[in-house]
């Protein structure tokens, strides 16, 4: 489930599963359903 989080003034959606923030809440749910909650693979 992605959460919604106000940081800044602007509106960011968490994945609940590794914390990722991101802007678009369609991506963040894309990004969830494909999250296994290991390390982001952008930090590989």
């Amino acid at each position: 489930m992605v959460s919604t989080v106000e940081r800044d003034g602007q509106t960011w959606y968490e994945c609940e599963e590794c914390g990722l923030l991101l802007d678009d809440e369609d991506d963040a749910k894309a990004h969830e359903e494909n999250c296994d909650a290991e390390d982001p693979s952008y930090l590989q």
